[in-house]
């Protein structure tokens, strides 16, 4: 009997080690600290072995939200996760379908991961092009419609793919086919540092973490020292952006990341008492009316000289900014295949688009600083 109790109590004891010493082991290894500090679409959680990765805002008024388990080699994930798609890191291969992830890749060097997007063409990255012309990145045709066949035969590791609304039967139809797609929503950010923030999500997958952070804590440096130097300005111009599109002209709403930009830069955007983070579409003379006297124009990057912009539309010569030749565009710089790098760098590397709007509206401000993406149009 006495021997009974000795190996009951000796059960006991283990049992209780076994769950203390687990339970240890489970504090220690948990970090549930949200690495992402900007962006409002998506969060990194690290743990021991794996990190969950939540997209929380894919597209406007999103009612669901996405969760995402990056397993590193050798991690154990929790069988409460197990019903998650999973993804081994780091990926080896990718598929984009979005300009503005192009960069990321490109800054963490994984661009060579890269084998495939639809239509090619808008790329601009002068190194993306080089594995483009090497035949290494398929094209896979529309957005909205892509090649499921090319696809299924690439057999990517993950597939980056956006969406305007809960339709997305594409890239639905790609998951049932097995293949494991993940919502990015980078364009949905409402600050310009949140959208930058989003390369922690490519860093993520590539098991980059440290290079991600340590590359977008410089963006944001640098782009906090240009909004230090832009409140020095002693005028504060007033900017009308964007043009007209068939018969409507389209420009940033005011809680836009682009006319966030425009406030930080000391400008006075003509718009920016309005609310929501897309265009306003509104009509010529509502546009001539309030900004007719307007000290600079920032358009949308249709146009490469005032001639082409009077050819598209004769009543542009009859704003001030027009005539005084103070009309600036990002049309200029252009991948070989016609794509604007500014649509596909510009949300990544908010520091240089606020420091070209702070050189061409307070000049003196940063006397030695060439534009990156904008030039004044002649």
């Amino acid at each position: 009997m006495k021997s009974f109790f000795h190996i009951v109590i000796i059960g006991v004891i283990s049992v209780v080690f076994v769950q203390c010493k687990n339970e240890t082991k489970s504090e220690k290894s948990i970090s549930r600290e949200n690495t992402v500090h900007h962006a409002k679409g998506f969060s990194i959680e690290n743990y021991d072995g794996y990190s969950v990765l939540r997209v929380k805002n894919p597209w406007p008024k999103a009612t669901k939200s996405y969760t995402y388990i990056l397993k590193q080699k050798n991690g154990i994930v929790p069988d409460s996760l197990e019903q998650n798609l999973i993804i081994n890191i780091p990926i080896k291969n990718i598929v984009v379908t979005s300009t503005t992830h192009i960069p990321s890749l490109e800054m963490l060097g994984e661009e060579k991961t890269l084998i495939g997007f639809p239509h090619t063409d808008y790329i601009s990255s002068e190194n993306v092009r080089v594995q483009i012309d090497a035949g290494k990145v398929k094209e896979l045709g529309n957005n909205h419609d892509l090649n499921t066949e090319v696809l299924l035969d690439l057999q990517p590791d993950v597939i980056i793919g956006y969406g305007i609304d809960n339709n997305n039967q594409t890239l639905d139809n790609l998951q049932k086919s097995g293949l494991k797609v993940l919502f990015n929503g980078d364009w949905n950010e409402e600050t310009p540092l949140g959208k930058a923030e989003w390369i922690k999500f490519f860093g993520a997958l590539y098991d980059k973490q440290k290079e991600a952070n340590e590359i977008f804590t410089k963006i944001k440096k640098d782009f906090l020292n240009t909004v230090e130097i832009a409140k020095r300005a002693n005028s504060t111009p007033t900017v009308l952006a964007g043009d007209m599109f068939e018969d409507r002209w389209y420009l940033p709403k005011g809680t836009s990341w682009g006319s966030l930009i425009l406030k930080q830069a000391n400008a006075n955007y003509l718009w920016s008492d309005t609310s929501g983070t897309g265009s306003l579409s509104l009509s010529f003379e509502t546009v001539f009316e309030k900004a007719a006297l307007a000290d600079v124009w920032i358009t949308s990057g249709q146009f490469s000289s005032l001639t082409e912009m009077t050819n598209s539309n004769p009543h542009y010569a009859k704003f001030d900014a027009f005539r005084s030749k103070n009309v600036y565009s990002f049309n200029g710089k252009k991948g070989k295949t016609g794509g604007v790098l500014y649509y596909e760098l510009g949300p990544n590397r908010p520091d240089l688009v606020l420091k070209d709007i702070v050189k061409i509206l307070h000049p003196e401000l940063l006397p030695n600083y060439e534009p990156f993406f904008f030039e004044k149009l002649k």
